[in-house]
């Protein structure tokens, strides 16, 4: 509530400061009020300078070991000055350091916290079973839903997020990898058209895939008539028809051996991580009524989306670009940075890192200020924004690590059946 209000900030904070607004060095005594404030920061937007010299001032003291702190914040230097601490509250600060709750998965920050829980010695034995009780029976649940045991209420939900995910991805390859430049000019006109009479127009091995995408239309919009929601489909189609251009934009640069600027490479490629179109998916089969005044907001005045976009598509270009260069491949922000400004390769990470930063004050002067939308419009970005936060890299293309380890946690491993230790 404190976070609304930016004079209210100030004035909460002003008496840890000294004159020269500055935390003053008595408070590192204090690791728990520490690491409340470093999380507490996280919810900063623009133009609150104070929430900054907080975040500051928590990192520098924070410390547990200076590759832990630099893996995590990208910090150059870390100084070593916070006080010997016991086991269970040096992995609170070892976990918030690595990801702050704020910008974390919440299902991930529960079933971590448990196990630091037990282990704190004034745990309270009842609230820990309920707590892992509570994991387990949505665990479960989960577990029933991904063997396809899908809840009526969710079916329609799931299986169109997951229909659009699996054409988001193979569309990519498809532009991406496999079709020649000639080849995706018909095909994007034929998904703008979105209309069978297209299908001879394009490539026959292209056909399977347009199918899928007219079938998949057809399906939504057979099940928001049942509802009376027809006219939702226009909102995906407008999505669907942006999205498809940027890839040809992105392809024809490509084969015009082009690197953009950054702000139009960006104007660009935060359409092609396909975000936005997620988001206005997520509305329609948010299963509540959505105004066409939502639906327009979502699309040109929030801060949520852009943001939303812009985050994923910065991870995604920090963790996957050498990967991708690796072959023939349209450049990222990291090469767009390098030649416009003649910078490094670190130096462009940097600059990303500071933009991702930024869209996430974007994200939370949204949030805090919701008042045109409800607070559920808004957070699928907000959970998309953490999901990019947590991965790693090469997560996407070989998960055995990182992300195995995650899907692991919360969906097989029993809270009880893992070391807590």
């Amino acid at each position: 509530m404190l976070i609304t209000n930016s004079f209210m900030v100030k004035n909460v904070f002003k008496k840890f400061t000294n004159d020269d607004g500055k935390f003053k060095e008595t408070l590192t005594k204090d690791v728990q009020g520490l690491l409340s404030l470093y999380e507490a920061a996280h919810l900063i937007v623009h133009g609150e300078e104070i929430l900054e010299e907080a975040l500051s001032f928590t990192v520098t003291h924070l410390w547990i070991d200076s590759s832990t702190a630099e893996a995590a914040i990208g910090l150059a230097i870390v100084k070593s000055m916070s006080p010997k601490l016991d086991n269970s509250l040096k992995a609170q600060v070892s976990e918030a350091l690595f990801q702050p709750i704020h910008t974390n998965v919440p299902r991930v920050v529960a079933r971590k916290y448990v196990c630091i829980y037990e282990n704190i010695e004034s745990h309270n034995d009842l609230l820990l079973k309920f707590a892992k009780l509570d994991f387990h029976i949505l665990q479960k649940m989960h577990q029933r839903e991904l063997r396809v045991y899908f809840g009526p209420q969710y079916k329609h939900a799931r299986r169109t997020l997951t229909k659009l995910l699996v054409i988001i991805t193979i569309t990519d390859d498809l532009y991406d990898a496999y079709a020649t430049y000639d080849e995706l000019v018909p095909y994007t006109d034929a998904v703008e058209r979105c209309d069978i009479s297209a299908m001879d127009l394009i490539s026959s091995y292209m056909r399977p895939l347009y199918q899928v995408l007219l079938d998949y239309f057809d399906e939504m919009e057979e099940e928001l008539t049942k509802d009376g929601k027809a006219h939702y489909v226009y909102y995906a189609k407008i999505e669907m028809n942006k999205w498809i251009k940027s890839y040809l934009k992105e392809a024809k640069w490509l084969k015009d051996d082009i690197i953009p600027k950054c702000e139009e490479y960006k104007r660009n490629a935060t359409i092609t991580i396909s975000i936005q179109m997620i988001l206005i998916t997520c509305l329609i089969v948010a299963g509540e009524f959505i105004s066409n005044e939502t639906f327009e907001w979502m699309i040109n005045e929030s801060l949520v989306a852009p943001a939303s976009s812009l985050i994923n598509r910065l991870k995604d270009d920090i963790i996957g670009h050498e990967h991708e260069q690796q072959r023939e491949h349209g450049a990222s922000f990291i090469e767009c940075y390098m030649k416009e400004y003649g910078a490094s390769k670190q130096e462009a990470y940097v600059e990303a890192q500071r933009q991702i930063a930024n869209a996430w004050k974007d994200i939370n002067t949204d949030y805090l200020n919701a008042t045109q939308v409800p607070t559920f419009v808004l957070e699928p970005a907000l959970d998309l924004s953490r999901l990019a936060n947590i991965l790693q890299e090469d997560d996407f293309t070989d998960s055995q690590n990182f992300l195995k380890d995650m899907i692991t946690l919360l969906f097989v491993d029993s809270v009880n059946s893992t070391s807590c230790g």
